[in-house]
């Protein structure tokens, strides 16, 4: 039913459950229409033009009755929508799903750790059943001190589960390939399916409609950049993030670089166009005809030499200067920077290899960035050095531009790095800036104010 007086009661609960109507929220109602629906297990964004949160009233009576638990549902279920246009796996499975709401709470947790919000959690799933301990904080949590392990977690067989479970309550942090792989070997689809998830995980929505089913910036690029916008405004743990990632904790990892031609011509076009080459044809080649010293029998006017003559030991050779035509490459090394952000996990490679076939027109230092830069040597960038803390900032890229006075310099990335503002807009707006979009969903929003030139790196055959 739609919203009338009978269901304005929970419109009124959901907005009072928002600390003094903050988080944007008043923006996100003018878009979002709120609807009581029992066709909905607990609640679901409707991901179209008019979207719609849809909210079971039975579950909030029955399981989020108080404002910290309801605060903890809605945001639970908007981060869904963040979600749902990533790209971790190329097709969502009941054990992705798991992974999905185990990071989830452990990010509202982190947010919201007094009791009274994750009640929410720690009342709807058992720290003795497994899977459901994984839902849950430890018992007694206390993210300054060591991990408790759920019963299930301390058998011998779970150790690599139990050590993800332990980066996801602690400083350390986990991402989603930790966790995916340690449920992978310990937990399939089927034990995966029996869990009871928060959201619009099992198809009830029509197709298209639901969070998860991706390509969110296409289908409702409106309800996606006022989520995002209300995200950024959220409680987030030390160091928080401007763009869509959802932690900021370093982790390193190996990255297998792979060549792939097709997005070398694309994103050498780009870097020469940023690099501003010129000259023979359109190679990237220019001839100079700069002097070199060479050593010669002419006496012309080396001084050495006449110096030498006059005291009777005239040299054999003497120096002198040829203008001798050579080829070198035009224009300005362009410094390069790397989205290494989780979004684009499973294009790291891809985006090395396109790096490495333009190294003539890169600067011999790459810049990786997440919510940090970690500059690597082209060397390096072969070995698949990678270290991400799996958030996304463009403040960090400003910072960096600035401190180094970079003046040229190509981003690739999926463009979710959040919009650039006060100082960090200015040094932007004053490099020559390429961006090379990776293929699948990306976004022009965040950068499309500060960007020279744009590209679009097209997938091929699973790669770049």
């Amino acid at each position: 039913m739609s919203l009338t007086t009978q269901s304005s009661s929970l419109v009124d609960r959901i907005l009072d459950c928002f600390p003094s109507g903050t988080y944007a929220l008043s923006g996100l109602l003018r878009l979002l229409d709120i609807v009581e629906s029992r066709s909905v297990e607990t609640a679901a964004v409707e991901c179209r033009t008019q979207p719609r949160m849809l909210v079971n009233p039975d579950f909030v009576d029955r399981r989020a009755a108080t404002p910290e638990k309801l605060l903890m549902l809605v945001m639970h279920e908007l981060h869904h929508v963040l979600l749902g246009h990533t790209r971790l796996f190329p097709r969502v499975t009941d054990v992705d799903n798991l992974v999905f709401d185990a990071i989830i709470n452990a990010l509202l947790c982190r947010m919201f750790p007094a009791a009274e919000h994750m009640s929410f959690f720690t009342e709807m799933y058992d720290e003795n059943n497994f899977p459901d301990c994984l839902l849950r904080p430890p018992v007694d949590w206390d993210l300054d001190m060591p991990v408790s392990l759920p019963p299930p977690l301390r058998e011998p067989e779970m150790h690599k589960l139990a050590e993800a479970y332990r980066a996801l309550y602690s400083p350390k942090g986990a991402c989603y390939e930790d966790l995916y792989d340690a449920l992978r070997e310990t937990v399939g689809d089927l034990l995966a399916s029996t869990v009871f998830l928060v959201g619009d995980h099992k198809d009830i929505l029509q197709k298209g409609m639901a969070s998860a089913d991706g390509h969110l910036d296409q289908r409702s690029p409106i309800l996606l950049d006022i989520i995002r916008q209300i995200v950024e405004q959220w409680p987030q743990p030390p160091d928080p993030i401007a763009g869509r990632s959802l932690s900021d904790l370093l982790k390193s990892e190996s990255v297998r670089p792979q060549t792939q031609p097709s997005s070398r011509a694309i994103l050498r076009s780009l870097i020469r166009r940023i690099a501003d080459l010129q000259g023979e044809a359109s190679s990237g080649w220019i001839t100079s005809n700069d002097p070199s010293e060479i050593m010669t029998p002419i006496l012309a006017t080396d001084r050495r030499s006449i110096v030498l003559g006059a005291l009777g030991k005239p040299p054999i050779l003497h120096r002198g200067q040829l203008a001798i035509p050579r080829r070198i490459r035009a224009g300005s090394k362009v410094h390069v920077y790397v989205d290494v952000s989780g979004s684009i996990a499973g294009l790291k490679g891809a985006l090395y290899g396109a790096v490495l076939d333009c190294r003539d027109w890169v600067y011999p230092t790459v810049h990786l960035f997440s919510t940090r830069v970690v500059d690597v040597s082209l060397a390096q960038l072969r070995q698949g050095i990678c270290e991400t803390t799996g958030g996304t900032d463009i403040r960090c890229v400003a910072q960096h531009l600035q401190q180094h006075r970079v003046r040229r310099a190509v981003l690739l990335t999926d463009g979710y790095v959040g919009p650039p503002t006060g100082e960090h807009y200015e040094t932007l707006s004053r490099v020559k800036l390429g961006v090379a979009l990776t293929p699948g969903g990306s976004t022009r929003t965040d950068l499309k104010n500060v960007t020279d030139h744009w590209v679009q790196l097209h997938a091929s055959r699973s790669k770049l």
